[in-house]
């Protein structure tokens, strides 16, 4: 089955976004909204079923009463404020239990929520991707340990994509948070760039699960956390190269943006494929040709008659009997197997000639 997910982003929420202390570059700030406001649009116009966000909460509804690894939206909506600024998105509650349901079912046990929140986290990089249609929050425990790890964020993410491909919704998925930052501790001005630049040379590529190779106490060091949120969506998404990769360091957060929109959903095909029921008289007779001396004699001595013995179809008798390499690779032969035999029979056709 093929994928839904068409299309999806990972952006930052420096609440200094919005309050803007003097602190701030101005021009940096702009250009984290430019790049969002771009793949806003970029994203809208991929007129998507539903849109997902994975994002974390900072210890304050899920904190003391109860800190679930994952929690998934199914109220009619969700409000919030901060800044002097409110925030009020419909959420697809239906879509959010029937997700819950499915996920169940994987083995996956989220938490679910009907009045859960909207803090920044949410509430910026929505709007400066300017998306004001529904969309459906699903929160990750990054801040309050234990966490889940890494690994289970990126299996959780690829649940949910299978969820949605089966309830036949073409799916954005979001993550907010990242990168590196240690808000109220003495590291806050100490973000570790060079570590985050060496994230994103291997997330430009496509190779979205690397992000599970790294320990919880890796991302605790090094400002982190909220990478979690990014494994979500990476599962989710699957490995796919992006779009749009870009930093705009400040002195206190790495602030980091990336967008697909050019999501692929088909299944590659591989150098070495599974074998086709239909080709297994082909590939039964090739195979004898790597492997059996005698079954090598015979060939050369009548490929006819070794073709039909192993009810080689008639269509493919040229490539057989050429032990044309490209040929039957071309048919959906494992390349290994005639590249073995053209070398064995070829081996013995020079013997021959020799006498």
């Amino acid at each position: 089955m093929h994928s839904t997910i068409i299309g999806g982003a990972m952006l930052p929420h420096a609440p200094q976004f919005f309050t803007m202390p003097p602190t701030e570059d101005v021009e940096n700030v702009q250009r984290v909204r430019d790049v969002a406001a771009e793949i806003g649009q970029k994203l809208r116009a991929l007129n998507p079923d539903l849109w997902i966000i994975f994002s974390n909460d900072h210890a304050e509804q899920f904190f003391h009463q109860v800190a679930p690894a994952f929690t998934v939206h199914v109220g009619g909506e969700a409000t919030g404020s901060f800044s002097g600024r409110e925030f009020r998105w419909q959420i697809p509650g239906d879509i959010g239990l029937a997700i819950v349901r499915d996920l169940y079912e994987q083995g996956f046990d989220p938490a679910f929520s009907s009045t859960a929140k909207i803090d920044y986290a949410i509430g910026i990089p929505l709007t400066h991707l300017g998306h004001t249609a529904p969309v459906l929050p699903i929160y990750v425990n990054a801040y309050l340990p234990p966490q889940p790890t890494p690994e289970r964020c990126y299996a959780f993410g690829q649940a949910v994509a299978r969820a949605v491909t089966r309830l036949g919704l073409r799916t954005v998925v979001l993550a907010s948070g990242g990168m590196s930052h240690f808000p109220g501790t003495d590291r806050y001005s100490n973000p570790e760039l060079e570590w985050d630049l060496r994230v994103l040379d291997k997330l430009r590529t496509g190779n979205l699960k690397s992000l599970i190779g790294y320990s919880a106490k890796e991302l605790d060091d090094t400002g982190n956390i909220e990478l979690r949120c990014w494994a979500a969506a990476a599962g989710a998404l699957g490995e796919q190269v992006p779009d749009i990769c870009q930093m705009n360091a400040s002195w206190h957060h790495n602030y980091a943006s990336l967008a697909w929109f050019n999501v692929e959903t088909s299944t590659p095909t591989p150098h070495y494929p599974a074998t086709r029921p239909e080709l297994v008289p082909l590939i039964s007779a090739v195979h004898a040709l790597a492997h059996q001396p005698e079954a090598r004699l015979r060939f050369l001595a009548d490929p006819a008659a070794y073709a039909a013995s192993h009810g080689v179809p008639e269509a493919q008798h040229a490539a057989l009997f050429a032990m044309d390499v490209p040929g039957l690779v071309a048919l959906g032969i494992h390349p290994l197997v005639p590249f073995l035999a053209e070398v064995q029979v070829r081996s013995l056709r020079a013997k021959q000639n020799q006498v």
